[in-house]
């Protein structure tokens, strides 16, 4: 059976997202190791923790893949005296590569905002902004907005949710993974009742409340997290002789009393 490398891994994920699509700030990209490397078994994780590290060096693996960045900025040392530098030291030493595409997938077909809306069942007609961040769908029946909390609950795997309750039912649906709080006005504008994204600023809710859309603030990590699994059935389908397996120690940060 043919080899798979690392770079192969890394072309597949680049026609999915392309890394000219990311934002100046971004840093998108292969970030550490060979990609000549030989590729069996692949950790898939929203972001790189120690303990996403240490998952993957006791599971063997030879790459990992997230969706939030390790290195943002130059790097002018990697010693163990940063607990950032000090996970990208783990990794090297450890021979684990590292890919990272962030708002390249943000802004993907296919990527971080069409997996979170399709966990409602919905596909998108349109995008929120007009880089292409963020979805637009709508449901074929409007649903009470407490319903559609519990739904954003369970769908979402978060122990709480922020919200306003602007008194409309839930039918057109704007959903933007991460921090989404600065297109609330855009999505007020395009028609949307509903706005579902994370990271939201109290001046944002108190916007949505002058607007009268309901906001909902599902979490960072809720938000995005579902395109990890979205990507793992893709690699699988495209590599069938290699391991995908997702990260089972990286979780909600944020937990509500």
């Amino acid at each position: 059976m043919k080899e798979v490398h690392a770079a192969d891994i890394f072309a597949n994920l680049c026609e999915l997202a392309p890394l000219e699509c990311q934002m100046e700030f971004d840093n998108s990209g292969f970030q550490l190791g060979r990609p000549d490397s030989v590729v069996r078994r692949v950790l898939l994780s929203l972001d790189i923790t120690g303990e996403v590290a240490e998952e993957a060096r006791e599971k063997d693996v030879q790459l990992i893949v997230t969706h939030h960045p390790l290195l943002f900025h130059p790097v002018r040392s990697v010693t163990d005296m940063d607990p950032i530098q000090k996970i990208a030291l783990m990794l090297i030493e450890n021979g684990i590569a590292l890919i990272s595409m962030h708002t390249n997938l943000d802004v993907a077909r296919g990527g971080v905002n069409d997996a979170l809306l399709s966990l409602f069942g919905l596909q998108a007609h349109s995008c929120l902004d007009e880089d292409g961040c963020g979805r637009i769908g709508e449901f074929p029946d409007a649903l009470d907005l407490s319903a559609f909390l519990e739904k954003c609950r369970s769908l979402l795997k978060t122990d709480g949710l922020r919200y306003y309750d602007a008194g409309r039912p839930v039918r057109r649906l704007a959903v933007m993974g991460g921090s989404g709080g600065d297109s609330l006005d855009r999505a007020a504008s395009l028609g949307c009742d509903t706005y579902l994204t994370a990271d939201v600023k109290y001046h944002q809710f108190l916007l949505a409340k002058e607007l009268g859309i309901n906001l909902i603030d599902g979490d960072h990590f809720c938000t995005e997290n579902p395109i990890v699994p979205a990507l793992a059935e893709r690699l699988r389908s495209a590599f069938p002789s290699v391991a995908f397996m997702i990260s089972e120690r990286h979780m909600q940060t944020i937990r509500f009393c």
